[in-house]
């Protein structure tokens, strides 16, 4: 222990002399929260480096608690750095804002998260940026609509809420070919169903000869697990493409908070069994749910019928033994004879299916969308009727199916098989 120069208490509880033994370990890393970092001498202030997380010097730029989950993340989608946002809304915003300057146009497909689409519509556009929407199931009007301005390309497998499954490895073939960086949204495969920078599954360690450029996540969702935490993740493989991303990262003065951190670095271990339980459950309760006369039509990836699922099935559908791998969410199409009114009466019907935004949760959730406002292009996909997303939680299957059955007749009556 060093003697701390000091008699008064009150300085005595500040300076305390006491140091901990080293060497403690347990399951669970240990919690470093700060905003200032201590430096041993001046030396050291000025020869400290953040960026390649070699030191610490200001909490941030980082502490052994983020250093630790953002190495592990990089980990679970084969990337190699990582950087951690307030959110996943966040996260899309710092590579939209990093990669994009006035002049420059940025391609979003039209089925993609709401929030980034509203953000190329109104921030982006401030800035001089232009967005163009494509058709996420058609590469060849992915590949139609890249310009010379073009130099962002956001990708979603499966889009929001309607899950259409797209041909990634050709779309990414498409912006390689032009030379324009990809970004994908991969809060649904979450590392599990596949690997964001291994498409075509020849490299070791989720790293192959066919990948995105940066991945996306909301660690809100399957690595929280608890409906409680709001975070997001930046992956990348290309040191520059981070170091650009990092920087801009930097100026806008995104953290997170340590707890959260925490709570997170907690659920990762037991994320693979939560991931494969919603799957399982989801799967049965979509297949149930196509057998139900109110429902026109039922979008899951991996059932067979669903928009995309032959490109679910290449990418996907090697994973757990040939099972393949999805996230816990399903949408129907409640048949067009249905009123909004019914429809909305089904989903308050609803006991156990919370309504609520959000997935990946222990809750249950269910949520009636208007689809048409929130797509440009065709739908022709899709059958006439309403929208309603189902994420499924970890509760029993048989209560869950019980509790769609009491809601459809309440609902619609006797539809219900």
């Amino acid at each position: 222990m060093t003697q701390i120069p000091a008699t008064d208490l009150r300085t005595r509880l500040i300076h305390h002399d006491y140091e901990p033994p080293q060497g403690f370990l347990a399951p669970q890393p240990p919690v470093h929260k700060a905003s200032t970092v201590i430096f041993p001498n001046v030396a050291a202030l000025r020869a400290r480096e953040w960026k390649d997380k070699s030191s610490y010097t200001y909490g941030l730029h980082g502490t052994p608690t983020t250093y630790q989950l953002e190495e592990r993340l990089a980990t679970l989608e084969g990337g190699l750095q990582c950087l951690l946002a307030p959110s996943g809304l966040a996260a899309i915003a710092t590579v939209s804002l990093s990669l994009l300057r006035r002049g420059d146009e940025v391609l979003i497909p039209d089925n993609a998260y709401g929030p980034n689409k509203a953000l190329a519509e109104v921030e982006l556009r401030h800035y001089g940026i232009q967005h163009r929407i494509y058709d996420p199931l058609d590469p060849a009007d992915l590949a139609a609509k890249i310009t010379d301005a073009t130099r962002l390309v956001w990708l979603e497998a499966p889009g929001s809420v309607t899950l259409e499954f797209p041909d990634l490895p050709e779309q990414v073939r498409i912006c390689r070919a032009r030379g324009v960086t990809t970004v994908l949204d991969n809060t649904w495969g979450a590392g599990l169903a596949f690997a964001p920078f291994d498409l075509l599954g020849d490299g070791p360690g989720g790293q192959g000869s066919l990948g995105v450029d940066v991945s996306v996540h909301a660690l809100t969702k399957y690595p929280s697990g608890g409906g409680d935490v709001l975070m997001g993740s930046i992956t990348t493989r290309d040191e520059a493409l981070h170091l650009r991303i990092k920087l801009t990262h930097m100026r806008l003065g995104l953290g997170v908070g340590a707890n959260d951190v925490e709570a997170v670095l907690r659920s990762l271990p037991s994320m693979a069994l939560r991931y494969h339980a919603h799957d399982m459950a989801a799967r049965d309760l979509a297949q149930w749910m196509g057998a139900q006369t109110a429902v026109a039509q039922v979008l899951h990836p991996a059932l067979p019928g669903s928009p995309g699922h032959a490109s679910w099935q290449a990418l996907c559908g090697a994973a757990n033994a040939g099972q393949g791998a999805a996230a816990g969410l399903f949408s129907v199409v409640i048949d067009a004879r249905h009123s909004q009114d019914r429809v909305d009466a089904f989903c308050d019907a609803l006991r156990l299916f919370k309504l609520g935004y959000s997935w990946g949760g222990p809750i249950s959730l269910v949520v009636p969308y208007d689809l048409p406002s929130m797509r440009s292009g065709s739908t022709a996909h899709l059958r006439p009727g309403t929208v309603v997303r189902f994420s499924v939680g970890l509760e029993a299957v048989e209560d869950l199916r019980a509790d769609l059955a009491q809601a459809l007749a309440r609902a619609f009556g006797d539809t219900a098989g």
